[in-house]
Parts: structure tokens; sequence; C-alpha cells
């Protein structure tokens, strides 16, 4: 008889992290109870391979987890019984890659930096202090920021008119533009739904077919392929934006609550009788 698995996927800032702070506090005690109910939280990021290794030993993570907007999937060896297909090793890691590399895209956005470089600041190009005082990282987490694998986040500086002129150069020129929460994301075609699919499908050969059962629950435009992606999609109210439309019609909740509180209360509502049955 055929079981059913629930993979829990999540952005990051706005989401789990609290847009200011950068802190998960009360995410904390239910990320616990899913650590005890064996449900994977797997976190779908605009962030760093390096930003991602601190923060998974914050939150007490030891899932696969998906970086720069879906760009690759990072998943810790033996997660599975075998190696999946068409993965690297990259130091304790089965990789995942999606799309070119950050060098790339550089590469295009230097094409365009004499008609558009004044409107824009790319991380390339920022300092770390420059990017601690934009963002709110402290030093050491803007470091991590800094590197960059497979996309360039840029601040946009003009108006909306340039911005449309610049991202439609872009796309000429085949780069992918994804508005994250506070910047403008350039990269291949790749995404956070695209990233999710893969993914669960791996967890439902692993579970031997298995029925897989997806949560996503994100803030930002650049999640809107993973939410419209998994079985239920969950929108966390954002203080510096709406919510983002979807292409789907169904199985949707917005949070009242703002990211790591919102988040929290959502999974609570969405798995109450699994933590509840796996609690002390």
């Amino acid at each position: 008889m055929s079981t059913e698995k629930t993979i829990i996927f999540s952005d990051l800032d706005g989401t789990l992290l609290d847009h200011y702070s950068y802190q998960a506090t009360p995410a904390i005690q239910t990320l616990a109870q899913l650590r005890q109910a064996n449900i994977p939280v797997i976190l779908n990021t605009s962030k760093t391979l390096a930003e991602l290794e601190v923060i998974r030993t914050e939150l007490k993570l030891d899932t696969p987890f998906i970086i720069e907007n879906g760009a690759a999937i990072f998943i810790p060896i033996n997660t599975f019984h075998a190696q999946p297909a068409d993965t690297e090793i990259i130091a304790n890691y089965w990789v995942k890659s999606f799309c070119l590399t950050r060098q790339h895209w550089l590469s295009v956005l230097t094409e365009l930096s004499v008609e558009f470089g004044q409107f824009y600041q790319g991380f390339s190009s920022l300092s770390v202090n420059e990017l601690s005082e934009i963002t709110g990282l402290d030093l050491a987490q803007a470091e991590r920021a800094k590197q960059r694998q497979y996309s360039e986040p840029i601040q946009w500086l003009g108006d909306e008119v340039t911005k449309k002129a610049f991202i439609e150069h872009l796309v000429e020129l085949g780069a992918s533009v994804v508005h994250g929460g506070r910047f403008i994301h350039v990269g291949g075609y790749c995404d956070k739904g695209q990233a999710l699919i893969w993914l669960t499908e791996q967890y439902r050969e692993h579970y031997n077919k298995d029925s897989v059962y997806t949560i996503a629950l994100g803030d930002g435009e650049n999640d809107t392929p993973m939410l419209d992606a998994a079985d239920i999609a969950v929108q966390i109210r954002s203080p510096v934006h709406s919510f983002p439309a979807l292409y789907r019609q169904f199985n949707i909740s917005q949070t009242q609550l703002y990211g790591p509180e919102g988040w929290a209360a959502s999974i609570q509502h969405l798995l109450a009788e699994q933590l509840l049955s796996h609690s002390i």
C-alpha cells in the first residue's frame, strides 16, 4: 500500500527569515517538530552555497537545498540510496546544475554597460561594506552573499522605462531576469519550480514510488514558479510588497502574519495531525 510523504520547499528572505532581521526565531519550534516528524525542509532560495552552508547549520537542517533561484541543487551525499543521474560530486554533495555560470552573465552585462551601466550596480562591483549597507547583512554575511556561482544580482537605480528596455536587451542576449525581494537576478533560464520538480522526482524514486506531497512557501515574484509547481502553495505576507499573482487557482493560502510567523502558523495548520502524532 502506498503511503504519502510530505516535503516542504521554502524560500528564505521574507519567508522563513524575517525581511528585516534575517532571523527565523518564530519558526524554530516548528522546524524542530518537522525534524522529529521526519518531514524534509528543502531551502529553495536566491542565496549562495556559502550562505546556505551557514544557514542550514543555524537551522539544524541536513536536507538537500536549492541555490540562486533554481540554478543548482546540492544534495548531501547518501541522502538517497544512489547518486541521482546527471549529477556531479562536489565536496560532500551530489550537485545538479541547470544553467551557465555567473561569468557568462557578467560578460552579457558588460555588453550593456555603456548604455545602461549608470543605472544599476551589481554584486560583483560592490564592496562587502557597500553590500552590507544596502542589505542590512553583517560583513560576514555580505561576504558570503557575494560568492555567486550562477547569477548576478543587481540593484536598479534608474526609472521603470529604462529598466524595461534594459531587461528587454538582457532577454535578447539569452538571459533570464528574475525579481527578488531586493534585487534583480540576471542568470540562465532556470527557476525554483523546475528545481522543485526535479528534486521531488528523486524523492519519489527514493521512496519507491510512494506518493510525494509537496508544500511550497514563499513571498516574492521569484517564488511563483515554485508555488505553482507544488501541490499546496502558501504565500507569505510581505511588509514591502503585495502578494504576487500565481497561475494556479486552487490549493493556495495567504498568511495574515509576516515572514517566519506566517510560515510557522501555516505549517502548523497544514500539518497539525502529523506534527501532533510525533510530539513528545
